[in-house]
């Protein structure tokens, strides 16, 4: 997502005076590095929260220590339920969690590297889940997982 497009996201929620926050695993703070680096972010950028491990996932956002066992933490259940967990800790009006393995090690026959899932939880608290599967090496995955998490928030922002 370039400049622009995030400028316009930060422009619509502080109009609206809403805030946004996201919880990052396989992107360690790339989607929140990359919202800071937009200057007047403070007015509509609430918090970022690098949840890589299932016990931050847990304690930090959490997420069900039985759906992290039944469906593993890479899964649209676990992505919603980080960011629903990030949206009533936060009290924010937007959430972005992403989930993934970006390799090069990691994936199995059912989640190949590359696989990611991206939820957003928006005003009314509505959760979406979208499963994607990314190609390139670990940086790719990483920035791919960045610029659709964005652009599918801001998709939302825009109708919601």
């Amino acid at each position: 997502m370039n400049d622009a497009s995030l400028m316009a996201l930060g422009q619509r929620l502080q109009q609206r005076g809403q805030w946004l926050a996201v919880a990052e695993s396989c992107t360690g703070g790339l989607i929140a590095a990359q919202i800071t680096d937009i200057s007047g972010a403070s007015a509509w950028f609430d918090r970022g929260v690098v949840t890589y491990s299932n016990r931050a996932k847990a304690e930090l956002l959490g997420v069900p220590a039985a759906l992290l066992d039944a469906h593993g933490a890479v899964s649209g259940q676990v992505a919603s339920a980080m960011a629903a967990g990030l949206r009533a800790r936060a009290a924010v009006d937007w959430t972005v969690a992403v989930t993934g393995i970006a390799g090069p090690g990691g994936g199995t026959p059912d989640k190949p590297v590359g696989t990611v899932w991206i939820a957003w939880a928006g005003v009314g608290g509505t959760v979406e889940a979208e499963h994607c599967l990314f190609g390139g090496d670990r940086a790719s995955v990483r920035q791919q997982t960045v610029t659709r998490a964005l652009a599918g928030l801001l998709q939302r922002v825009a109708v919601g």
